[in-house]
């Protein structure tokens, strides 16, 4: 009887171990954040993305983040990352062939290893791997109104984004971006132009802005490390897409923009130093200042 009790107990303290590992690792919350934007996409909106093409663009970034972690001998689990990354290639990029698809993966998974500054990787990797499409291949596009415009579910995916933003302590990016670009629209289009605030409203109606607020400009291993330099870094990224979308119509604008930050990224944690971020760290803890102090941090290449 004490035998069973025993094993009873180290069952079930295994399983809150296991649970309590899943919770802690907010990688998890962004796949299942990017899982259901993709779900929603192919069954609510009727997109034409094979099972098949998932498939490959997740095993082509996988397969090469772990060739790159056995060759720089990094952690196992970073396969995580790959699959955040994979998804967001799913949900961004389109192109008509399948190898378009298959490159984008294989380049963005490599650029975090082969593009780095001080143990930094320079470029998000989901953003470098779209760029590196558009520009290389004649097939590959974004499509920024393949969304709609369901309230219900650009509410849930806002919240669920701002849990892992809070998560991962990064939330003022968006907060910041948003708010800006916001004020910004109002001021040009309510105030200005004389219109209604649904005319407003209906700009900000976009998962592919949502995704792009809660989900690329908010990477923690390439955005400023500093909460000064993320504010400063938010402002003029958010000024610059307001500039590009609505006196050159370039509506996938911020696409490009985020591309082109790297060197004021790179600027800043120099100007503002902090300690960068890592997925692996034991304690945490904020002075007043906002500046993350990490004890006993296990480095990893994401």
């Amino acid at each position: 009887m004490a035998a069973f009790e025993s094993n009873k107990q180290n069952t079930k303290t295994g399983v809150m171990r296991a649970v309590r590992s899943i919770l802690k690792d907010a990688r998890h919350y962004q796949i299942l954040y990017l899982s259901t934007f993709l779900v929603y996409g192919i069954f609510e909106l009727s997109w034409e993305i094979p099972l098949l093409q998932i498939a490959l663009v997740v095993g082509c970034a996988v397969s090469t983040q772990m060739i790159w972690t056995a060759i720089t001998k990094g952690k196992w689990n970073s396969w995580k990352s790959a699959v955040i990354t994979a998804l967001g290639l799913c949900l961004i990029l389109k192109s008509t062939s399948l190898w378009t698809l298959a490159i984008a993966a294989v380049v963005a998974i490599s650029s975090k290893f082969i593009l780095r500054i001080k143990k930094k990787h320079l470029f998000n990797p989901a953003n470098f791997g779209i760029i590196f499409a558009i520009v290389i291949f004649q097939d590959a596009w974004i499509s920024p109104g393949q969304w709609g415009s369901d309230a219900l579910f650009l509410f849930v995916l806002s919240v669920m984004g701002g849990i892992i933003l809070f998560k991962i302590g990064r939330l003022e990016t968006s907060l910041v971006f948003l708010g800006s670009l916001f004020l910004m629209e109002y001021f040009r289009t309510v105030v200005y132009q004389g219109w209604e605030m649904d005319v407003l409203f209906h700009k900000f109606s976009s998962g592919t802005l949502l995704l792009f607020a809660f989900f690329m400009i908010t990477d923690p291993m390439t955005i400023p490390n500093s909460r000064k330099s993320r504010v400063i870094w938010s402002l003029i990224l958010a000024g610059a897409t307001f500039v590009l979308t609505n006196y050159i119509q370039i509506y996938t604008a911020p696409i490009w923009i985020l591309f082109f930050m790297t060197p004021i990224t790179v600027l800043l944690d120099k100007v503002f130093p902090s300690v960068k971020f890592e997925w692996y760290q034991s304690k945490t803890s904020r002075t007043l200042s906002g500046v993350d102090r990490v004890n006993e941090a296990k480095p990893v290449i994401n």
